[in-house]
């Protein structure tokens, strides 16, 4: 399946970019769409795959009839692990399942139009620069820089002229408050590395960004629907894995 056809990208650029489309979906489906998700993985339907599209939409599918199909196949059969393990095990077993799918579909790309050594090299370290979905899933990524996010919200709170509470906090200064501040530089490179936990993306100093008080994670304002107006007037921000987050049996 394929979300939109039979799209064979020709080129690196243009299998990278397929990559990045189906892996912002899996990425969207484990972590802002995670109650939907979940939803949809019934242990009582038939075998099931979480299918990543380039156009970052995504979908809990029946696998292909055709054998063989046209592109690989993700993992088969996700939703009758679901009640059987704790919920952030089984998200994280998918995870790893989805990466290895990504790893196949561009590979399979690569082969079938001919990239030699030097063109596979230059994909795989492409995609090798960005964090697995494991990584953005788990927060394996970010833990590296906790000790940084630790700093950095720090930081924010001596540079803000005005704190209203926590969630004033946890906004992240806009590219023209870097510029007037003194720890401009500095702060940069302590969120030069940080990773948006829904879209998994690096840090731009351009960008607004909030940190959701509860996993301590960063987002870009754009994914979670958050403005730097309406985040003035958030006292503790909630990331919507959070404040959807309840007990599973």
């Amino acid at each position: 399946m394929d979300g939109g056809g039979h799209y064979n990208p020709r080129t690196v650029e243009e299998v990278f970019r397929d990559f990045k489309g189906r892996r912002a979906a899996m990425i969207k489906a484990l972590t802002t769409d995670v109650e939907e998700f979940y939803r949809q993985c019934d242990p009582d339907k038939e075998n099931l795959c979480l299918y990543g599209y380039p156009t970052e939409q995504w979908e809990v599918n029946l696998p292909a009839e055709e054998v063989p199909p046209e592109l690989p196949e993700p993992a088969l059969g996700i939703n009758f692990a679901r009640d059987g393990m704790q919920e952030k095990d089984w998200l994280t077993l998918v995870a790893v399942h989805s990466d290895a799918w990504l790893i196949a579909v561009a590979f399979y790309f690569g082969a079938r139009f001919g990239f030699d050594r030097a063109d596979r090299k230059r994909l795989f370290t492409m995609i090798n620069d960005l964090p697995t979905i494991f990584e953005v899933v788990t927060g394996t990524a970010k833990k590296q820089s906790k000790e940084k996010s630790s700093v950095s919200n720090h930081t924010n709170s001596k540079s803000k002229s005005s704190s209203k509470g926590r969630g004033s906090e946890s906004v992240k200064q806009t590219k023209q408050a870097k510029e007037e501040d003194e720890g401009a530089e500095e702060d940069e490179e302590e969120h030069g590395e940080t990773l948006c936990g829904a879209c998994g993306e690096l840090y731009a100093a351009d960008e607004f960004w909030i940190c959701c008080d509860i996993c301590e994670r960063w987002f870009h304002g754009k994914c979670v629907k958050i403005t730097p107006a309406r985040a003035e007037h958030i006292k503790q921000y909630k990331c919507p894995t959070c404040s959807n987050k309840r007990a599973r049996p």
